[in-house]
């Protein structure tokens, strides 16, 4: 009688051990569970933040790539019809600076699911006379082929005058982005072109100074 006891005791200490293991494989099964079903929160989330941007943001990506491209346009005038050396060097540091920081604008503008502005550098008539108005420091179709028909010192004085103008009114866009933008990449791009720009401002002022 008391081996019978002791057999009945033992197996029902197993059948408690073997409960208490599923309870506690059920608890951890659904731990897993809750982590797993957890994980892709934190992924969208971060992926959502990786992409913030405003209206701004578009509209400085938007008319800074046009701003730039004539800058890069009356850089490019530069290396056959000037007649300093220290405004070709200029020429070639604007267009060496603001090359990929158009490719960059158009990345962003692209990766948006906006289109990127067309090229309408050296474009004759009322459309860049539209642009001018639109955006600050822009030259106009008639500035542009004084530019491009002047050579010599004379090319030079009126390059600086334009770039320097040109230089004060992207100034002006990248302020308004700082203020507005949402983007912190373009907020970035915006704050160098500050700073390059202003730099540039002085060195052509002091260069105007000479003439």
């Amino acid at each position: 009688m008391a081996a019978h006891r002791k057999l009945i005791r033992r197996t029902a200490l197993v059948v408690t051990a073997g409960a208490a293991a599923l309870v506690l494989s059920a608890c951890g099964g659904g731990h897993d569970m809750s982590s797993m079903g957890s994980d892709p929160s934190p992924s969208a989330s971060a992926s959502a933040k990786t992409g913030d941007h405003n209206d701004q943001d578009i509209s400085f990506a938007e008319e800074m790539i046009q701003h730039h491209r004539q800058a890069v346009e009356m850089a490019d005038l530069a290396a056959d019809r000037a007649s300093s050396q220290e405004v070709k060097d200029l020429a070639t540091k604007i267009k060496g600076a603001q090359d990929p920081e158009i490719e960059t604008m158009s990345g962003w503008l692209t990766s948006w699911g906006e289109e990127v502005p067309a090229d309408m550098s050296g474009m004759e008539g009322h459309d860049m006379g539209d642009m001018s108005s639109d955006m600050p420091g822009m030259m106009s179709s008639e500035d542009m082929d004084m530019l491009e028909k002047a050579s010599g010192a004379e090319f030079d004085k009126m390059f600086l005058e334009m770039m320097v103008e040109h230089h004060e009114g992207a100034i002006t866009m990248a302020k308004t982005e700082k203020a507005n933008g949402e983007y912190g990449p373009a907020v970035k791009l915006a704050d160098d072109v500050i700073t390059a720009q202003t730099v540039e401002i002085e060195q052509m002022n002091k260069m105007l100074g000479k003439s």
